[in-house]
């Protein structure tokens, strides 16, 4: 090409760009109700009450009209096309799940790039060849209905699997001869937040009554049952094993020990706290034994010692410790501690081998210990790498166990694990075209508003210039006990080639540093959150890495409160803000599907009239201000997110986009048969991160090269 050419086209290009961003945007005009809400006599209008209907017409014409403004935006961005191509080249390598044993067989998950979804393999030993067992692409056409659960029976016979249509909550179970690959006539609807555990000639799980017509995706979620399901009978004659006819806002989850001798009941009231019963199975006509008592701390069976149930709990211990039980004597006072707290989060507890396993959160980063039976630690387990420990699997009596491992920039891999020696080999490694040696990951501290230090990660390509230049993606999530550890994605590399920074950030409210950590973000101390991550990006800003003008946040579901709570109360801090799947008006979530769960985390606004103020004080919601430049706003959510329901998405971006001011898009992307995220084909997933990345870095003034 000439050079007088070549410079033609790349003014050209910036003149096409500078337009783009120059003109204002005619959004839709969404009609407005005259809905008043009284709380303890404050008014409150929620004009776009008539989006919650997720039946209606008029939803659906908004939807339509929604998605073609967006849609013609993300189209003209000049390089979103080469960002897609470079996604679905660096997205297409083999990825392998943990594998897991059952009876004498061995299971694992295996996507060969480009799959919408993994496929599930079986080998009758490791050196043997593998088979497929199932296939979830062949049970739709575009990959949108997927595997939600999946239990193989004990002695690796039969296989039970549920799957979801379109990204729903609700799930369906149904069972697999594994020798013949034949399905069984059995069929169980309606099933949500359940296991599947076997026992004997069936298993239990979780589910509620149909919903009434047209209330699936957003109806309340009441009166869980745990129920048993006998092969060859119909569901109509399964057997209700627990529930609680006077609390409609309770679930229930079953599950078993590895020898089915004793069945385990969690019964949760929120998304943290529980109460724990346990019932011995050897023992004709046993009722349930309460074991701990709920719902002011957690409790998590693992398995039995001798007959003694060996359980994690906060209980005594914000930190977490493993302590036995006795069935037939659960009083606190007689518990035997195991495994005491120490100064680390202990995470997770698992019988492998004739060890126990303790993984624990250090800074936010996986440590691992093997301990006897005793309780004597053993021997600390090395890690391949600073980062995240996951899916370590094995069996009581095995020698062979199998993790995974991840980092930021350390691709997912597998490894296998000689538990005689306590060595390990990579048994699957990652193919994908990156080379992490010219990456550096950093950990940082600094000083939230009310003088906490807070963690966070910071991830960039070597040779960084910290002249206050550089584009930034601030991630977060700040809520439910939830921790966020070091992970690789394959949907920000392009955007970390092309000079970007990466900074995820371990929020109160999370359960890196335990309890009071977690404590810390919930009700009335929630505004803790927004300011660790406000206070997140004046770091950034202060330290040099970055400007407000280079600054986007993104954050999913709690996260995506988070974005709408900072964006609202500090626009001029963030350039752009990409709000996933949020939780957004703050007065109502407790009145859809499973919202009320939340409360634990939220409080609720008809609690009293100090949480009701609390809540409208930062409810993204409402609190948009008319006149204000917000910075550019991609919200995202999908149809069949019945997890948190769209309307959150749809009344805050309505209401954004009737006050905002200036040149800033403020659009929002509704995906079609989805929903929260889980499942979610590979094809949509592509799709979504070259709309999401390439909205980014077009609006921090990136100019990638792919």
């Amino acid at each position: 090409m000439k050079p007088k050419l070549f410079l033609i086209l790349v003014l050209f290009s910036a003149m096409m760009m500078s337009c783009m961003q120059e003109k204002k945007i005619e959004y839709p005009v969404t009609a407005k109700g005259d809905q008043v809400d009284d709380y303890f006599g404050t008014t409150v209008a929620d004009p776009y009450r008539w989006l919650e209907d997720d039946n209606s017409a008029e939803t659906a014409e908004w939807v339509e009209a929604q998605n073609k403004i967006t849609a013609d935006y993300l189209s003209a961005i000049p390089f979103r096309n080469d960002l897609k191509n470079r996604l679905e080249t660096i997205w297409n390598y083999p990825k392998y799940g943990v594998p897991f044993k059952k009876g004498d067989r061995y299971f694992y998950f295996k996507n060969d790039g480009l799959q919408n979804q993994s496929v599930l393999y079986m080998q009758d030993s490791l050196e043997s060849d593998a088979e497929v067992l199932l296939d979830p692409n062949n049970l739709s056409e575009d990959g949108t209905i997927a595997l939600a659960n999946l239990s193989p029976s004990n002695d690796g016979r039969l296989l039970a699997y549920s799957i979801s249509r379109g990204g729903s909550d609700w799930n369906e179970i149904v069972v697999m001869d594994i020798a013949s690959k034949n399905m069984l006539p059995d069929t169980v609807k309606w099933v949500k937040f359940s296991g599947i555990s076997w026992f004997n000639d069936g298993f239990f799980y979780s589910a509620y009554e149909a919903p009434a017509q047209g209330q699936a995706l957003s109806g309340a979620n009441q009166y869980h049952k745990v129920f048993y399901h006998k092969l060859g009978t119909a569901q109509s004659e399964d057997i209700i094993i627990f529930q609680d006819k006077l609390n409609p806002q309770r679930n229930f989850y079953a599950y078993l020990t590895e020898d089915e001798r004793f069945l385990f009941i969690s019964e949760s009231q929120s998304t943290s706290g529980n109460a724990l019963y346990v019932k011995d199975m050897s023992v004709q006509h046993a009722d349930f034994i309460k074991l701990a008592e709920g719902f002011e701390n957690d409790y998590s069976a693992i398995d039995h010692l001798d007959g003694k149930i060996l359980v994690v709990t906060n209980d005594g211990a914000p930190l977490q410790r493993a302590v036995l039980i006795d069935p037939t004597n659960p009083a606190p006072d007689q518990w035997t501690v195991l495994i005491p707290e120490s100064k680390n989060v202990l995470q997770s507890v698992s019988l492998v081998g004739n060890l126990i396993l303790a993984q624990y959160l250090e800074d936010a980063s996986t440590k691992a210990y093997f301990y006897d039976y005793s309780g004597m630690m053993m021997k600390e387990m090395e890690m391949p790498a600073l980062g995240t420990l996951s899916g370590f699997s094995g069996e009581k009596g095995d020698q062979l166990a199998f993790f995974g491992f991840t980092s930021f920039t350390f691709p997912s891999s597998v490894y296998k694990y000689d538990l005689n020696t306590h060595t390990y080999d990579l048994y699957t490694n990652s193919e994908v075209d990156f080379d992490p040696e010219g990456y550096v990951t950093e950990q940082i501290f600094y000083t939230s508003k009310d003088g906490t230090k807070i963690p966070m990660f910071i991830v960039y390509k070597k040779g960084l210039k910290k002249n206050g230049k550089n584009p930034v993606l601030l991630y977060g999530y700040g809520g439910f006990n939830v921790s966020l550890t070091p992970s690789f994605s394959i949907a920000r590399l392009p955007f970390l080639e092309n000079g970007g920074i990466y900074a995820t950030v371990n929020l109160r409210g999370g359960g890196e540093y335990g309890e009071a950590w977690h404590k810390a973000g919930t009700k009335l101390n929630k505004q803790n959150v927004f300011d660790d991550f406000i206070g997140a990006a004046e770091f950034l800003i202060g330290e040099k890495y970055t400007s407000p003008k280079k600054i986007a946040i993104l954050g999913g579901s709690n996260g995506g409160l988070l974005v709408g709570a900072c964006m609202t109360q500090r626009p001029e801090l963030f350039k752009v803000a990409i709000p996933i799947v949020g939780v957004l008006d703050m007065l109502r979530y407790q009145n859809f599907t499973i919202g009320w769960a939340w409360a634990d985390d939220y409080g609720r606004s008809d609690d009293d009239k100090e949480m009701f103020q609390y809540l409208l004080g930062y409810s993204p919601l409402h609190n948009i201000k008319e006149g204000t430049h917000y910075p550019a706003t991609l919200a995202i959510t999908a149809d069949h997110d019945d997890r948190v329901v769209p309307a959150h998405t749809f009344k805050f971006m309505a209401e954004l986009q009737s006050k905002h001011q200036g040149n800033n898009p403020v659009l929002v992307r509704i995906e079609t048969k989805a929903g929260h995220g889980a499942g979610k084909p590979t094809s949509k997933m592509i799709e979504e991160s070259a709309d999401m990345y390439s909205f980014i870095m077009y609006n921090l003034g990136m100019k990638p090269t792919f």
